[in-house]
């Protein structure tokens, strides 16, 4: 799943940085899961309706946690990238 083929408004924005890097600045109403919580969390996720759109900085933490949730049934995932692009998408 691409980020162009979703309603970005309508998905839920999980940001996989550390709590630090997350209160530097996010995405407003993202939700922030670290990378290292996402395996315990699969339940979790798999209670969320709709999209999902992972986000970092860079896009290679979410690119990880997208693969690994993919791996584990979730077929709503999609790597968003860094969280300044997945920003630049909900205006």
């Amino acid at each position: 799943m691409s980020i162009e083929n979703i309603d970005i408004k309508e998905a839920t924005i999980i940001d996989v940085r550390t709590p630090g890097e997350f209160m530097m600045g996010n995405v407003e109403g993202s939700i922030n899961i670290p990378l290292d919580e996402v395996p315990s969390r699969v339940e979790e996720f798999k209670t969320i309706q709709g999209d999902i759109v992972l986000c970092c900085a860079s896009g290679g933490r979410s690119g990880q946690a997208t693969m690994f949730l993919e791996q584990n049934g979730l077929s709503n995932v999609c790597n968003g990238g860094g969280w300044q692009t997945v920003n630049a998408y909900m205006k």
